[in-house]
């Protein structure tokens, strides 16, 4: 598949990027301050990609993270993550349909999926909503990591020219949109952070990434033509949309 075909976020991590989602770690950490994990915490990991989440939440707290894809490359890029880290028997990374999660009711403590509800239509979130409520504890926490509306919504050629651009059906929802979603499908509480995309600004690729992976970067993505038009169409769009678009993080907690 070319550069200029490839979704957004297969594109950059071909690029060598590493931090997938719109936030980047300062959105993940506040994340990780809102989960009240310990060493016996079961977790699920919803679209986990790379693994990286994983890996991070097993070093820093010592608990069970079930993660799952549908994506065939990327569950094996995080078996082999997960085995280059030693984490086999922390971190069991399977193939699994969010729509049906292959789980007993009240099964995890925290459930964790960054970047993937924005991808879907209104009424599709709230289905997968739905069953990451209905295999969390009582007081389990949902995290979340999405991309937020400052306004109420793009003007229609911007909107358009964001699914160009990630080459996905990308629907966020403002700030207040995204805590009515969650308190509709049944969450007792819904806490909020919002911040700056860091996905293509050249301070977000720092801190992700640190100097010398921002650096390999941007010499991938402008090292070849095909590469150099896809990287500066989607750098020149985050740029002109920074203020009309943020990273939101969501911890939704479950009633007891």
């Amino acid at each position: 598949m070319s550069a200029t075909e490839k979704a957004g976020h297969t594109f950059l991590a071909s690029l060598g990027k590493t931090r997938l989602r719109p936030g980047g770690v300062e959105a993940t950490e506040w994340l990780f301050s809102q989960s009240q994990l310990t060493p016996g915490s079961q977790v699920l990991e919803v679209a986990c990609n790379m693994a990286t989440t994983a890996i991070e939440l097993v070093q820093r707290y010592g608990c069970t993270v079930y993660a799952i894809d549908m994506d065939k490359t990327a569950l094996s890029n995080a078996r082999n993550n997960v085995a280059a880290n030693g984490l086999e028997n922390h971190i069991h990374v399977m193939a699994a349909n969010a729509n049906t999660l292959p789980f007993a009711d009240n099964s995890f403590d925290v459930v964790i999926n960054e970047a993937m509800l924005t991808m879907y239509a209104d009424k599709a979130k709230a289905k997968l909503i739905a069953e990451y409520y209905r295999v969390l504890k009582p007081g389990g926490r949902l995290l979340t990591h999405d991309i937020m509306f400052t306004a109420q919504k793009l003007g229609a050629g911007d909107q358009d020219q964001l699914v160009d651009v990630v080459k996905s059906n990308v629907s966020p929802m403002t700030r207040q949109g995204w805590r009515d979603l969650f308190l509709n499908c049944g969450f007792e509480q819904v806490l909020q952070q919002n911040g700056n995309m860091s996905l293509m600004s050249p301070r977000g690729l720092i801190r992700d990434e640190g100097l010398t992976g921002a650096v390999k970067i941007v010499f991938n993505g402008l090292r070849t033509s095909e590469n150099r038009r896809r990287f500066l169409k989607m750098f020149r769009f985050f740029r002109s949309q920074r203020h009309q678009l943020n990273y939101i993080a969501c911890c939704s907690v479950k009633g007891k």
